[in-house]
């Protein structure tokens, strides 16, 4: 079931996103996520508008989308990879948006695979000095 984010969910989704953020850049330093949660839990999430996919009274992934437009994160946990979650929570935003636009490292092939699959086409590649590596700007339209 896809629902939206609730107050109480916080916990939940902070400890799926550093677990699989961490798993998905293994290019990048465990620390630099964990010294960015602060800023997810109190910026980003607070301003996105959010949906999680919970089974079984457990949050399996999630999907968040600021300035009406930006997906700014969309993570499903490992345990629950493979089982369409992640397109589930990307159609449900497609049904809302006309227009998404997303960033995504370049060195991250299984996600530029999922985007791919998804119909989201390269618009812009730009050097993020934070990590040192390539971040794709990636759009999907619909229509």
């Amino acid at each position: 079931m896809i629902r939206p984010l609730r107050p109480g969910d916080m916990p939940v989704l902070l400890a799926l996103w550093l677990e699989s953020t961490t798993r998905a850049h293994p290019f990048i330093r465990a620390g630099y996520w964990r010294e960015s949660l602060p800023l997810v839990r109190d910026e980003y999430l607070p301003r996105a508008q959010s949906w999680v996919d919970e089974r079984d009274g457990v949050i399996t992934g999630f999907i968040s989308v600021m300035m009406a437009q930006f997906v700014g994160a969309i993570f499903v946990a490992p345990r629950y990879h493979r089982q369409g979650i992640g397109q589930a929570l990307m159609a449900r935003v497609k049904q809302r948006y006309p227009v998404l636009t997303l960033e995504v490292y370049q060195l991250n092939r299984a996600a530029c695979d999922f985007y791919y699959r998804q119909d989201f086409r390269e618009i812009g590649k730009a050097f993020n000095d934070d990590t040192g590596h390539m971040l794709l700007t990636l759009q999907w339209r619909a229509g």
